[in-house]
């Protein structure tokens, strides 16, 4: 039996720097859609990426001393690195910088240019840099971007332009005839009122500013602009060929495309809503089935700001919270439509009264009364009453709304619904006294029947979380050694019993433990004002250091530096400030030890190109030979020297 396709994507992260918890929720949303849309049985490709292109990267690769190339390529790469650590199961990582995407968008834009949708003009306005949007001067109501407060810039310069107009009648048939196609409703009220009766204005494609782009191949001086580029990696990531219509394209591309949705943030829904599907419509292409857009995630009342102190990043929330800990924050506090709001206060709350109290209580508390009366072995529910119906239904009941919520995008509401079951058999326990049915011989199957209840209950709750904390239901599932798993395992009163009497449950284990939240809240703080502290500093005029004597240059040619790259790294042993690491030159490898241990992970030096003092005298730390030091500037936090990738090994550096 073949399964249905269901395709679905994330908007590409923006390759400036590492995204925020907020930017990271999207991520984690569309993976939990993902992992529930596998377990109701279709064949799921989630695809997400980076978009790499753009002013703003070429500024910021110039500041770095570095290749916009090389800049992305380590942006992109720690943003992969963060999806991978929150578990983020995804299918295709796309980067706008891949020759495939680059090359069928260069095809896509000679298209449009051939068919006049493109014209070439010349724009005159208002221009903002970190969201590469353009306005007039009524949209940039005093010199401040729209969508997100920034001064902008006046822009003058050669374009080329899609004309937006030619299908504007078509969009809003397209949105009239499919009310679904953009949600939540009042996205689509914001969509039609504020700009498709406003009147569209044609869209600026290409830019002559900047370089670091895909190059209009009959008029290489300009480079696509960022939303034609970006928004086009839906298309190309599976596979589509510019030069064929959509009957000609791949099996592939067919089974996939239309996307059944495309997971966004409330802030691109115009550009997700009107330029894409007017490109796609260009093209003679489905519109995608669904563009979601969901809110945003403040820090309190406030958005998060490096100015304010106030930025959270996931991994380093996981770091005190478990991947999971966050995982469930994320999903169960992110409303349908409105915004949602993280602070370390509410954070605690939740991980401390959900996953500690109600979750991890009522699992450890059960696999524990099971050891105690029964030796870990599962007991047939031979002495039932209405109690036990009750949980049944609750079950069901969670069931039912989970799936209604997660096939209408309301995840907290499903994550509620769950929590609601688990929260009865709590209750259950209370009800029900084991510890008073033990004293009873009488009532040993009546014992046996209430901790049965309570084992498959916990077992739909562990099936029903695993697309929101796969980890942590793995973990229970695992505890409670069964091979009925999945969502085709529960679902009706009937599939309640699936626990095999007469096996074992492993012993309990600890799934989350209870934080201390005044000694948290306080080292919090402490590093948030050591951080602010930092860049305070970072930002002071540097004071001229004393400096050493002066050398002439004869003593520093006597000094080998040449570049290498690390190919291995470890720690140590009983050494926490050293790292052991194997150096590549080109015509030798050899082993250095370094004092960063503090400030860098293996994985975050790992296939680095460097430069090492090459004929350092050998030296033995803790034991371990070093042959070679490696360049690294600072004193109270150290920052290794890093080079550009494409840099040949063994190079001499003068």
């Amino acid at each position: 039996m073949n399964k249905q396709k269901y395709y679905m994507t994330t908007a590409i992260a923006y390759a400036s720097k590492k995204p925020h918890f907020g930017n990271t929720y999207e991520a984690i949303m569309t993976d939990a859609l993902a992992r529930y849309k596998r377990e109701m049985g279709y064949d799921v490709f989630m695809c997400t990426g980076t978009d790499e292109h753009g002013q703003k990267i070429e500024d910021l690769a110039k500041e770095a001393g570095i290749t916009p190339k090389a800049y992305v390529d380590g942006v992109a790469g720690e943003i992969k690195n963060l999806w991978d650590h929150m578990n983020v199961k995804y299918d295709h990582f796309i980067r706008t910088t891949d020759d495939y995407h680059e090359a069928a968008v260069k095809k896509i834009f000679t298209r449009f240019l051939k068919q006049g949708d493109i014209y070439k003009g010349k724009y005159e306005g208002w221009y903002c840099v970190p969201c590469e949007s353009f306005f007039t001067d009524t949209q940039a109501e005093g010199g401040k971007c729209p969508d997100c407060g920034r001064p902008v810039q006046k822009a003058s310069e050669e374009a080329y332009f899609f004309n937006m107009k030619k299908y504007a009648d078509r969009l809003m048939a397209h949105i009239e005839a499919h009310p679904e196609f953009i949600e939540p409703e009042s996205r689509k009220k914001e969509i039609v009122n504020n700009f498709l009766k406003a009147g569209l204005q044609d869209l600026c494609v290409s830019r002559t500013s900047f370089t670091w782009g895909i190059p209009v191949e009959s008029d290489p001086k300009h480079v696509t602009y960022v939303w034609l580029d970006a928004l086009t990696n839906y298309i190309t990531a599976i596979g589509f060929d510019p030069d064929k219509t959509y009957e000609e394209q791949s099996e592939k591309f067919k089974s996939l495309w239309p996307a059944d949705v495309h997971i966004i943030g409330k802030d691109i829904i115009r550009f997700h809503t009107i330029y894409w599907p007017i490109f796609l419509m260009a093209m003679d292409i489905p519109l995608p089935k669904k563009v979601f857009a969901h809110p945003w995630f403040n820090f309190g009342m406030d958005k998060m700001s490096k100015s304010r102190g106030n930025v959270i990043y996931a991994d380093e929330l996981a770091q005190r919270f478990t991947v999971d800990g966050v995982r469930y924050y994320a999903l169960a506090e992110m409303p349908y439509a409105n915004d949602g709001s993280i602070t370390y206060e509410n954070v605690i709350k939740r991980f401390n009264t959900d996953l500690v109290n109600n979750l991890g209580n009522l699992v450890k508390r059960t696999l524990d009364m099971q050891k105690k009366y029964f030796g870990s072995v599962i007991q047939a529910p031979t002495a039932k009453d209405a109690l036990d119906d009750e949980i049944v239904a609750a079950c069901v009941t969670a069931y039912n709304k989970v799936v209604e919520y997660m096939d209408t995008y309301r995840i907290a509401d499903a994550l509620d619904a769950i929590f609601t079951m688990l929260s009865r058999a709590n209750k259950y326990i209370d009800e029900t006294t084991p510890w008073t049915l033990a004293k009873d011989e009488s009532q040993k199957e009546r014992l046996g029947t209430v901790l049965y209840t309570l084992l498959e209950a916990i077992r739909w709750g562990a099936t029903l979380l695993a697309p929101f904390i796969p980890a942590t239901s793995e973990e229970i599932l695992a505890e409670l050694n069964t091979t009925a798993r999945g969502y085709a395992s529960i679902g009706t009163a009937e599939q309640f019993g699936a626990l095999v009497a007469g096996n074992t449950v492993s012993d309990s284990k600890v799934l989350f433990a209870r934080i201390d939240e005044a000694k948290m809240l306080a080292e919090l703080e402490a590093e948030r004002q050591a951080k602010m502290a930092a860049a305070a500093k970072a930002e002071a005029p540097v004071e001229k250091p004393e400096g050493c004597a002066l050398i002439g240059i004869e003593d520093f040619m006597n000094v080998e530096l040449r570049t290498a790259k690390i190919i291995a790294c470890e720690g140590v042993p009983k050494a926490k400030k050293l790292l052991k690491l194997q150096v590549d030159l080109g015509y030798e490898q050899r082993q250095v030890v370094s004092g960063i241990a503090k400030y860098y992970t293996p994985d975050q030096l790992i296939g680095k190109k460097i430069i090492l003092v090459a004929n350092l005298k050998p030296a033995t730390l803790c034991g371990v030979e070093s042959n070679g030091m490696i360049l690294a500037s600072g004193e109270e936090t150290v920052r290794v020297v890093f080079l550009d990738p494409e840099t040949p090994l063994g190079e001499r550096v003068r």
